[in-house]
């Protein structure tokens, strides 16, 4: 259940009173008349369910009330009143399973930014990824990929792809953007592990059996077959599934599964000691991984959104499906 805020303008408020009222999903509707400031109006608010809450943000957005008012959107964590009987608790849990669209796209575009910090951790976690190679650390590897924050920029520019039909210019302009993150992220870890592999070569500090050739980490990261494809296929579907459903525990599974920052370690690494060979498979893992992974998680949330509308489509406060 969400707890809506909304500051309307007087002109507008009796019909979004009267789309709320005759919504089944909503409840504890309070309205106060000219109680609102910054920005003046009238102070509305409401618990909507689930279920209902897509067609009810969809319209308040319809309504303008984003623009000459506001809206603010809060998760309800307890609700002391409890449903009426054990099977009104069962259809109760079942709407509330359902993705409300406008909170997970605001999640995904919340994370969208690209400080400093978000390059930094690149970088840091690409010298975690390359100690890790050079070791033969699985454990630093993996530590490595849950440090590096790509997914985010992954995710957001899946989600532009996926609402071209809408606002095709912000949404392109999304995707440029995580792009460009990306590339700009990645080629400053690839730099940076660069001049720390060399730095570590000319000092002598190359672990024995990475110059013997036991290099089982590197082999893996910077081969990649059938299996790299299934894996980032696979971790896109749950990337999206676990973003949609807020599923936090899966969600780490995917910054776990997918070879980005390892391939990009990897190829700062292997151009360090001109292993051309293992460079050019890195390059290669790391570019099917964040398409695969981009491709995958725009199909995903398009067909997402087909799935949950034809599931738990209801009428919106003008008459509208979710979705």
């Amino acid at each position: 259940m969400l707890h809506v805020r909304v500051v309307s303008p007087p002109d507008r408020t009796a019909r979004l009173v009267a789309g709320l009222t005759a919504d089944p999903g909503v409840q504890n509707l309070v309205v106060l008349k000219g109680a609102a400031r910054l920005p003046d109006g009238d102070a509305v608010q409401f618990d909507v369910q689930n279920r209902s809450a897509n067609p009810v943000l969809r319209e308040l957005r319809g309504l303008d009330l984003d623009g000459v008012g506001s809206i603010t959107v809060g998760q309800v964590d307890v609700a002391l009143s409890a449903p009426a009987s054990s099977a009104a608790e069962r259809r109760y849990a079942r709407r509330e399973r359902v993705p409300v669209w406008e909170m997970v796209e605001g999640v995904i575009r919340a994370n969208a930014s690209y400080p400093p910090s978000f390059y930094l951790l690149l970088i840091i976690a690409g010298l975690i990824g390359a100690v890790g190679i050079l070791t033969n650390s699985q454990i630093l590897v993996v530590g490595a990929m849950v440090v590096g924050p790509e997914y985010s920029a992954i995710i957001a520019a899946a989600l532009g792809l996926s609402r071209l039909g809408g606002t095709a210019e912000r949404n392109w302009t999304e995707v440029r953007e995580s792009l460009r993150a990306l590339a700009y992220g990645f080629a400053a870890a690839v730099a940076v592990t660069f001049l720390f592999s060399l730095a570590v070569r000319e000092a002598g500090q190359v672990p024995a059996k990475f110059v013997e050739g036991v290099r089982p980490v590197a082999d893996l990261i910077n081969s990649p077959d059938v299996f790299s494809v299934i894996v980032a296929i696979l971790a896109g579907l749950v990337g999206v599934v676990s973003l949609t459903e807020s599923r936090a525990n899966a969600l780490i599974g995917v910054f776990i599964s997918v070879t980005t920052i390892p391939a990009a370690a990897s190829l700062g690494l292997s151009l360090a000691f001109t292993y051309w060979r293992s460079a050019w498979g890195s390059l290669l893992q790391l570019l099917l991984n964040v398409v695969l992974l981009v491709l995958v998680g725009a199909a995903g949330l398009s067909a997402q959104r087909v799935i949950w509308r034809r599931r738990s489509g209801q009428p919106g406060i003008t008459g509208s499906q979710s979705g």
